[in-house]
């Protein structure tokens, strides 16, 4: 894949890839360094990716592995820590449902956002989390359950 195919299909789904940077990290900034971080880090491996179809989901992988290293690096710093709390992001219109969603742990949450919110299928869902198929839709399973339970005014997970 030459730079400017990289460059056309990236554009393509940047609006997805910042939707799941915000599922993970809510802060606008933060989103906004990882997306452009996880694409400048797949430009520089676009040519480990073989199969050129798989390119979405290769993409949102380097992105939540990216998204996941600013989180530990986030969790060594107090300041920053403090800066989150209170903050607002725009998810979802809904504010019940942004906060339920907000209270999932990641490996809930962003299943349930790649698949329901971002409409990828279970097998890209798996891909991009870097988990077996069967365990993405078990933790998809679970995710649904905590969030109506969430809804409902229940503890979720």
């Amino acid at each position: 894949m030459n730079d400017r195919e990289y460059m056309r299909r990236v554009r393509a789904v940047e609006g997805r890839l910042y939707r799941v940077a915000q599922a993970m990290l809510w802060r606008e900034a933060d989103c906004l360094d990882a997306v452009q971080e996880a694409v400048f880090r797949g430009w520089m491996k676009k040519e480990a990716l073989h199969d050129d179809e798989r390119f979405e989901p290769w993409l949102v992988r380097i992105l939540v592995n990216q998204c996941r290293d600013m989180l530990r690096r986030r969790k060594r710093d107090p300041v920053a820590l403090k800066t989150d709390v209170g903050r607002e992001d725009h998810l979802c219109e809904d504010l019940h449902l942004r906060l339920a969603l907000r209270r999932l742990p990641e490996k809930y949450r962003l299943p349930l956002v790649l698949h329901h919110v971002e409409g990828y299928p279970l097998a890209d869902v798996a891909a991009a989390l870097g988990i077996p198929r069967k365990l993405a839709a078990s933790r998809l399973h679970q995710a649904r359950d905590a969030l109506r339970k969430l809804l409902d005014g229940g503890d979720g997970v």
